[in-house]
């Protein structure tokens, strides 16, 4: 559900509802209307929180069940970093 997702990517970036509001210029009751599922963003400001939280508006919208991460920038080097750190995670969760 977009309410849990939008929350949960809040928190995990240690925004408060006040703060996740001004970046998008909103009221924060705003904000808390979509955690409580009272209201959904507008198409508009799903793509803002998409790109603030470096997700795809599937994600929000749960069309999709994974996360996507912005690499763009990194060199081959810290691509293969990270891609070995995302296959340990993964054999962890596994265990």
């Amino acid at each position: 559900m977009i309410a849990d997702k939008i929350k949960m990517l809040r928190v995990a970036q240690k925004l408060s509802q006040a703060d996740l509001a001004k970046k998008l210029g909103i009221t924060r009751s705003s904000v808390n209307a979509w955690e409580l599922g009272f209201s959904s963003p507008s198409t508009g400001y799903l793509v803002e929180l998409a790109n603030l939280f470096h997700v795809s508006t599937d994600y929000l919208l749960g069309l999709k069940q994974n996360e996507s991460l912005d690499i763009s920038g990194l060199d081959t080097e810290q691509m293969k970093i990270l891609y070995g750190l995302t296959e340990h995670f993964r054999k962890e969760n596994h265990k």
